[in-house]
């Protein structure tokens, strides 16, 4: 079991359940899963720059991505239906507390000039989804190899009936939000 989960389990949860006024733990919200998404608008030029973000990407998540593929054509930016755009990996269970433990305790304390994410990028419905704009946060990937700073995009969807809920459970998790 993960450092994170096990945590959640013994930490968490109980202190979800006293603050929410829950009577049973599967009530409390929980992580249901984490998306990592890379947007590549540059591979339609290039479609090498494809290969080195799947590369990238499965590094740091542990999981292949899968090569997202564009649902409409739009002429202004020469891109047709169709063409690979992009990388997305959709973690769950196990490899989800593993990337969460890492993205809180390595990867978010490396990003230049933080002063904590923002608390107001929910979606309403309990789902959280914040941007990081350089890929080299992660301990696994090599300064020297890398060919372009690419940014990625991650979702964690939770379970939670509202933004408060969500809140309070990425917080509790180790989450440093913004006062």
């Amino acid at each position: 079991m993960s450092r994170l989960k096990e945590y959640y389990q013994k930490e968490v949860v109980p202190v979800l359940m006293e603050k929410l006024k829950h009577k049973n733990k599967m009530e409390v919200p929980r992580i249901e899963k984490v998306v990592v998404n890379m947007g590549l608008g540059e591979a339609i030029q290039n479609i090498k720059i494809l290969n080195s973000a799947t590369d990238e990407l499965a590094a740091i998540v542990g999981q292949k991505p899968v090569i997202t593929k564009a649902k409409k054509s739009i002429a202004t930016f020469k891109l047709r239906k169709g063409m690979s755009i992009g990388c997305m990996v959709t973690l769950r269970k196990e490899r989800m507390y593993e990337f969460l433990d890492r993205l809180v305790s390595v990867g978010i304390p490396r990003i230049r000039d933080f002063r904590g994410i923002s608390p107001k990028s929910f979606d309403g419905r309990g789902n959280f989804s914040m941007g990081i704009k350089e890929q080299f946060i992660f301990p696994e990937i090599e300064y020297d190899k890398i060919d372009k700073v690419r940014g990625m995009n991650i979702t964690i969807v939770t379970s939670a009936k509202t933004d408060d809920e969500a809140r309070e459970l990425l917080r509790l998790m180790g989450v440093p939000f913004r006062n």
